[in-house]
């Protein structure tokens, strides 16, 4: 695990992280805010040996970079990625077949949180995203996935491409999204499955694409012809989560 420090802002949040096994350094309080959620994170701290630091707003105002903090910022140590085998051992103490994410380029940290608490709520195995040109792990990813951080393992890998290969080559069966494809409402996701998600306005890599067993489509009668990649990518987990039988 990295030795610098990162952020987890707000209650939900924090309470996640105080419940889960994430490296706590430091719990800072707003001196003077009575709220049942804040003696929640007291008291996990306490349990988890944290000392709590009672702090002015502007303090908090300060660690969140002017975020909604709702009274509570943790300090913790910078999140640990999985890796690829860590992924299919999920899959396997669950006895399913494996259901991975893979993200091409996503650079939003607020889409990532959102796909991240789709993942979770459809019982997704793992994400997978590049090292470079994309978002990684940091605190506002963690504040908008609500929690999902915590329970979700995140693969960060050199190269995609190679990544599909070794994936097909474990028996995966690898989708991906575009204009053109099968409607997403006709796909099973039944089996051992990876589901890419493209960059918010590039979509996904013409390289990578090619190496997509199936393109899928969201068909769309509006005026605007494309969808928030949280929103497409939600709208696919799901149809994947109920094609496996849920």
């Amino acid at each position: 695990m990295a030795t610098n420090e990162d952020f987890v802002i707000g209650r939900h949040p924090a309470v996640a992280a105080l419940k889960s096994n994430q490296a706590v350094n430091k719990v800072f309080l707003q001196s003077g805010l009575k709220a049942d959620a804040l003696k929640e994170v007291a008291s996990l701290a306490k349990k988890k040996g944290v000392i709590v630091n009672q702090v002015p707003k502007a303090k908090l105002d300060l660690l969140a970079d002017g975020q909604n903090h709702q009274g509570v910022v943790l300090a913790v140590a910078a999140y640990e990625y999985a890796s690829l085998d860590d992924l299919f051992a999920k899959a396997q103490a669950k006895d399913e077949d494996p259901f991975f994410i893979i993200l091409d380029g996503i650079e939003d940290p607020h889409n990532l949180g959102s796909i991240m608490r789709t993942a979770d709520a459809a019982g997704v195995h793992g994400i997978i995203i590049p090292k470079r040109r994309a978002v990684q792990l940091t605190s506002t990813v963690a504040k908008t996935s609500t929690g999902a951080i915590e329970y979700v393992p995140v693969c960060r890998v050199t190269n995609l491409v190679q990544t599909v290969e070794e994936l097909k080559k474990r028996g995966i069966w690898v989708f991906g999204t575009d204009m053109q494809g099968t409607d997403f409402r006709k796909w099973s996701a039944k089996g051992p499955t990876a589901l890419v998600i493209g960059n918010e306005g590039k979509g996904i890599a013409p390289l990578l694409k090619k190496k997509c067993d199936e393109m899928l489509t969201i068909p769309m009668v509006g005026h605007v012809q494309s969808l928030n990649a949280s929103v497409a990518a939600s709208l696919l987990i799901y149809q994947g989560f109920t094609s496996r039988g849920n």
